[in-house]
């Protein structure tokens, strides 16, 4: 097998404890003075790139582990934060505060930095808990014309440069096979994320952090999506009492239910 190339995207996201408030114009979720972390489901890639290397389960071994975020200043929080948890470096691609990358400009990102790193894998979380969209590994895959294995919940290697993944769905797991480069993107039950000790805190600033735009990996921030409108859902109605079996079977009919 090859040795491995891992590229491991990032982003800062509002923290996943904390409930988003719409702001006054209803464009969005309000972000200023409001806490923000890693992505929940790229700490799982960042810790899955960290492991194949110490567990040693790649037969080529891992030559290298960078990590990628295209955001505000602040974004090489996150970036610090996972050369801490194992990843050998950092590229961070500036992005004006409050610009919004949408998916298909981020994988033209992730395109060009595969290309500019010679990765030959990239794995990336499933999907980012601010806007949902799960479709930057999906597109990455598409423009790079690799293989994909999505909703990764756990991660083997044979030879010959084969990668088995699988992931669960409705009923039981499904094992997909395909060879590098490809791109894995993770859920949920792939591991459980370490914690960065202030050891490694300390190291991380040591590591090499490059620093780019947009344009010099040669892509536009161009718009296809114009968000409309943004609300509050609607306040939950309060639930009923009924006496009986009879009782509920009532209400269900009166609603409609049945």
């Amino acid at each position: 097998m090859s040795a491995l190339r891992i590229l491991v995207p990032v982003k800062r996201v509002i923290d996943y404890a904390v409930k988003p408030r719409v702001n006054k114009t209803q464009t969005g979720v309000e972000t200023a003075g409001v806490k923000h972390s890693m992505n929940p489901f790229d700490e799982l890639s960042v810790e899955e790139s960290v492991r194949i290397r110490e567990k040693k389960s790649a037969p080529g071994g891992v030559e290298d582990i960078c990590v990628i975020s295209a955001g505000p200043p602040k974004a090489a929080d996150v970036l610090r934060t996972a050369m801490a948890m194992g990843a050998d470096r950092a590229i961070h691609v500036d992005v004006k505060e409050g610009e919004e990358l949408e998916p298909l400009t981020v994988a033209k990102v992730l395109r060009a930095a595969v290309e500019r790193e010679k990765s030959n894998l990239v794995i990336l979380g499933k999907q980012s808990i601010d806007d949902d969209a799960a479709q930057t590994g999906q597109m990455l895959a598409g423009l790079l014309g690799w293989p994909q294995a999505t909703q990764a919940s756990r991660v083997a290697f044979g030879e010959g440069d084969t990668v088995e993944v699988t992931k669960e769905v409705d009923g039981g797991v499904e094992t997909v096979r395909a060879k590098l480069p490809m791109v894995i993107t993770t859920d949920l039950r792939l591991n459980e994320p370490r914690y960065a000790n202030l050891q490694n805190i300390m190291k991380a600033k040591k590591k090499p952090f490059v620093k780019m735009s947009l344009s010099d990996l040669g892509v536009a921030n161009e718009r296809r999506l114009k968000i409309v409108k943004v609300t509050e859902p609607p306040p939950r109605e309060g639930g009923g009492k009924v006496e009986d079996v009879d009782g509920l079977i009532s209400k269900l009919k009166e609603l409609g239910a049945i």
